[in-house]
């Protein structure tokens, strides 16, 4: 997947009527290339957008360049990934020698492979392959940006803004939740673009949280991918199985083996940092040859955060946010952890 040419069609800068020079592109349905070519649905976005004019815009698959050419009547600048060459060459020639031009970065590149620069806002259009890495590509940028306004295809939208207990609930809602507000803009029809995609499409806006959750997003995936393995079980039933007992107790006696090392490391200077090497070491020599006695522990602290949480008996599909919050805290507490689940 990529980000090329999935944005763009729509109408010309200059007049009403549509930029038809793409025609003598042939479209990539392996890239997801579909470009918009209805100027009501590029300006509603534009408008969505609420653009000022000190704003650098990141438009991502820009195609020939009509939404494009919107952003930068409305921006100070526009970095634009495109992808496809042929694009590339379409835009750089319906731009060259203008004063709209000289405020266009064009990067010819994979979106999900170069190094995003800095901007305050995002506007994109992009394939399906790529929606939902793309998604976490932009939330984990550094530089906080303002928001973001995709277009996704219709289901990924749903799945992006859904809640607890809705039917399409799932790891995707959970993770982006966390670290974003997420909106439903608009629909958009599959006839607003050429070709026409199988499906109809929507525009999601993507706020990043600020400041981001105090909370390490690996661990967190870890949690939420094993709950959302079996969505409708209880937690009770999902974390008494015995291989994810035994994953955990992996992950325990590594973490307890790196905790040791690292106190261990300390433990030259004497006084705590030597207690703390003990500390680390102990518990793995209470595991036994096989592991069999670390098995056991585990099931034992499982129970007592399922007991302290009250959330034996609850569904991974109708938890929120402050319950897999309180499940990571609880789990965390007694040394439980899931990087690398």
């Amino acid at each position: 997947g990529d980000g090329g040419g999935a944005a763009g069609g729509g109408a010309a800068a200059s007049s009403s009527a549509p930029y038809h020079r793409h025609v003598g592109v042939q479209l990539q349905h392996s890239l997801g290339q579909h470009l918009l070519k209805n100027p009501l649905v590029t300006a509603a976005m534009i408008e969505k957008a609420s653009i000022k004019s000190t704003d650098v815009v990141l438009e991502i698959g820009p195609g020939t360049g009509n939404l494009t050419l919107k952003l930068l009547e409305a921006a100070k600048k526009v970095v634009a990934v495109e992808h496809d060459g042929r694009m590339v060459v379409e835009l750089q020639k319906r731009l060259h020698g203008t004063a709209e031009g000289r405020r266009l970065q064009l990067i010819h590149a994979d979106v999900m492979k170069v190094e995003l620069p800095f901007f305050n806002l995002c506007v994109a259009n992009i394939p399906y392959q790529i929606s939902s890495p793309l998604v976490f590509k932009l939330l984990a940028h550094p530089q906080r940006f303002r928001c973001a306004l995709l277009m996704v295809q219709r289901e990924f939208a749903q799945r992006l803004c859904a809640k607890p207990g809705d039917e399409l609930y799932c790891r995707l809602s959970v993770n982006t939740q966390l670290l974003a507000k997420v909106d439903h803009l608009m629909k958009v029809s599959k006839n607003s673009f050429r070709p026409p995609p199988k499906v109809d499409s929507s525009v999601v806006r993507i706020e990043p949280r600020n400041p981001p959750p105090p909370v390490d997003f690996v661990e967190w995936d870890g949690l939420v991918r094993l709950c959302f393995n079996r969505k409708n079980k209880t937690l009770g039933a999902v974390f008494r199985q015995k291989p994810l007992l035994q994953l955990l107790a992996d992950n325990l006696k590594t973490h307890r083996a790196l905790v040791g090392a690292m106190a261990g490391g300390m433990a030259g200077g004497g006084g705590e940092g030597s207690s703390g090497g003990d500390g680390g070491a102990a518990p793995m020599e209470t595991g036994g040859g096989g592991g069999g006695g670390l098995l056991a522990e585990v099931g034992e602290l499982v129970e007592q955060v399922l007991e302290e949480t009250g959330f034996a008996e609850e569904r991974t599909a109708k938890l929120d946010q402050d319950d897999f919050l309180r499940l990571l805290a609880a789990f965390n507490a007694v040394g439980i952890h899931f990087a690398g689940c």
